[in-house]
């Protein structure tokens, strides 16, 4: 998963740095390419049945795809990379604060320390992009109001994308509850009932790609076919992605919670260290910082010292070799 989580982000880098709104017909290609992978050999063309019904698949899908359209969008008011990352990591903690609220569940001491660990994260690097913002020497101060109050609406956009992705994980368990988990199922249908919704993006989509069908020529290796370098990167992300959203969800049922929490955290990281890098965004000793306690307050809520205590005995333990 690792390795095709790194490549996803090479080839995802280039198209959004050159065309900083793709980001609709990066997810529009990945949702096509994964159902029509699904309706083949998941769906057997159609002929198989569900096992979850249709109607909470319904109800999903539109969690899901208006969680991945606001993400997108957010990129394109003013909201750092690093920042939309850093950002999406509460998702755990919304997730266990809803989990509170909606289920009714109660956590452990752990639980609690994280919460406040990765919320004082997200707000020291947002507090700390805000400033960023505001304090833009290149505009004047009517623009830099009107960018920052763009840049407000993202942070809106975010919060709400969050709370519904959240949202969506507890509905998700409450299916799972009630009919069992079939993961294949599950990640073919959230793609493939969406694609009509794109309809509503038809215009943004088709802008960018005449952009992409203009961008230099470009010569595949080994196959030797020449197509525009924004579609080749494009065809990338789409196998890189699948490879990585296919190996997330094997994880999921061969795997425990803890694994795959940490593997998911670790690709967040990744992405963070990714854009920082190749955008050269930003990023000061506080956003470190903040980022510091996302990582140290994740790793708190999956519990990662109690699992690592009786391993650290353990080798303490082993007999000293003469």
């Amino acid at each position: 998963v690792l390795p095709a989580i790194a490549l996803m982000l090479v080839f995802l880098l280039h198209p959004c740095r050159q065309f900083p709104g793709c980001g609709n017909i990066v997810t529009f290609s990945q949702f096509l390419f994964i159902a029509v992978e699904g309706f083949i050999f998941e769906a057997n063309f159609g002929r198989k049945k569900p096992a979850i019904p249709i109607r909470y698949y319904l109800i999903m899908v539109a969690m899901f795809f208006t969680v991945s359209v606001v993400n997108n969008y957010a990129l394109n008011l003013n909201i750092a990379m690093p920042l939309h990352m850093i950002f999406r990591s509460g998702s755990l903690i919304a997730s266990m604060a809803l989990g509170i609220i909606i289920l009714k569940k109660r956590y452990s001491v752990y639980k609690y320390t994280s919460i406040a660990l990765v919320s004082l994260g997200i707000f020291t690097c947002t507090f700390m992009s805000a400033k960023q913002v505001a304090s833009d020497s290149s505009l004047n101060e009517e623009d830099g109001l009107q960018v920052f109050l763009w840049w407000l609406l993202g942070i809106a956009a975010l919060t709400f994308a969050l709370l519904m992705s959240a949202r969506m994980g507890i509905f998700q368990e409450t299916l799972y509850k009630q009919f069992g988990k079939h993961s294949k199922e599950a990640l073919f249908y959230n793609h493939a009932l969406p694609l009509p919704g794109f309809l509503l993006l038809a215009p943004n989509i088709y802008h960018h790609a005449v952009l992409f069908s203009q961008s230099e020529p470009f010569q595949v290796p080994l196959i030797g076919l020449t197509l525009p370098i924004m579609w080749f990167y494009l065809l990338m992300n789409v196998i890189t992605q699948y490879v990585c959203i296919r190996g997330v969800f094997i994880l999921t049922t061969e795997c425990t919670s803890l694994t795959v929490t940490l593997v998911v955290t670790l690709r967040k990281f990744v992405s963070l260290i990714f854009s920082i890098l190749y955008f050269h965004n930003p990023f000061t000793a506080w956003h470190w910082l903040g980022t510091a306690f996302v990582f140290v307050g994740t790793l708190t809520y999956t519990e990662v010292w109690n699992s690592l205590g009786p391993f650290l005995a353990r080798w303490r333990k082993r007999p000293k070799e003469e």
